[in-house]
């Protein structure tokens, strides 16, 4: 019987790609597909903005928390995590039993990318600060958090190049069948 294949995490800021990427990698990897927030809005039974909205950001941690250690549970998938889930020193746990990319990206490319696609019911305001502001401020914060956990560093570029990056570092990384 062959060993359980690692996790692929999929870290970085909101409109970093994590999900566009996931879906194209675990495609390429023949691997299941997860995206934290949506398994989180499931099992909830509720979009991640009315439970802030309702119960405040350190419940959606808490809960974020448990939906990932639910996650990891299963060996083999590519996740997309939500933007913060890596500020969390337990969900940095989890995440080490696998192998985290870092979706490298700017500021100007993150602001376009939400102007472009705003989705306020998804994910509610961070800082209150506006969008240009709040994207910078939360970067200088995650950023450090990011590299520190991150296996290898993706930087921001088209999504097929992102993929064939990606797949590359995962062949160095030695990770479950990066090698198509």
């Amino acid at each position: 019987m062959s060993k359980p294949e690692k996790n692929i995490f999929l870290v970085g800021p909101r409109a970093s790609g994590k999900t566009s990427l996931g879906k194209i990698l675990a495609g390429r990897l023949g691997r299941p597909f997860v995206d934290l927030d949506a398994v989180f809005a499931e099992r909830a039974g509720q979009s991640i903005k009315e439970l802030v909205e309702a119960e405040g950001w350190e419940r959606f941690r808490e809960i974020e928390t448990e939906v990932l250690r639910f996650v990891c549970a299963t060996p083999g998938q590519v996740v997309a995590t939500g933007g913060g889930a890596a500020l969390k020193d337990e969900n940095r746990e989890l995440m080490r039993a696998g192998v985290a990319l870092y979706l490298q990206s700017t500021p100007e490319r993150l602001i376009a990318r939400l102007r472009a696609e705003l989705n306020e019911a998804q994910r509610p305001d961070l800082t209150g600060a506006g969008l240009e502001d709040e994207v910078r401020a939360v970067l200088l914060e995650r950023e450090p958090v990011y590299l520190a956990m991150a296996d290898a560093v993706l930087p921001d570029r088209e999504l097929a190049e992102m993929a064939e990056a990606a797949l590359k570092a995962l062949r160095m990384l030695g990770t479950g069948s990066a090698g198509e």
